[in-house]
């Protein structure tokens, strides 16, 4: 596996779990059918700059700097400022056009922000479908969109 493809999964885990340890990752990425050392992890850590924050639980969890995720919201900010064509929303799905070019930055910024209620992206060159996991989650997301372009 790839290493942007396993620290994407590693940022999801994150999301979803309460890491303490290095071995608990690698128990996590196991479960998930992704065979990994700690070693590999270790680097991954330094790597995405993984900071321990205190948990609710008690003890410590691994956690994404808070200044990766002000600049990926920057960055979608600008991205969807310069390249912004149009946003419509039915059912499940958004779909965002954009100038050619932005459609693969575009979804892989909205993938980093790990908004509640995505599924996933699919970025093509100026359009990205974006997958809710229900038409309201769709909805929020949409009025998401809109309000980042409005910044």
């Amino acid at each position: 596996m790839r290493k942007v493809e396993r620290q994407r999964i590693i940022r999801q885990l994150l999301d979803e779990h309460d890491v303490e340890k290095q071995e608990d990752l690698v128990a996590l990425l196991d479960h998930a059918d992704i065979k990994v050392t700690q070693a590999t992890i270790s680097r991954d850590i330094k790597d995405m700059q993984l900071v321990k924050v205190p948990s609710p639980s008690g003890g410590y969890r691994y956690s994404l700097p808070a200044q990766q995720a002000m600049d990926t919201e920057k960055k979608l900010k600008r991205t969807l400022y310069d390249a912004y064509v149009s946003l419509d929303v039915q059912d499940y799905f958004i779909v965002l056009k954009a100038l050619p070019g932005n459609g693969t930055a575009i979804a892989t910024l909205i993938d980093q922000m790990n908004f509640d209620g995505a599924f996933g992206t699919i970025g093509g060159d100026d359009t990205v479908l974006i997958i809710a996991k229900s038409a309201d989650d769709a909805q929020h997301l949409y009025q998401t969109l809109l309000d980042l372009l409005e910044q």
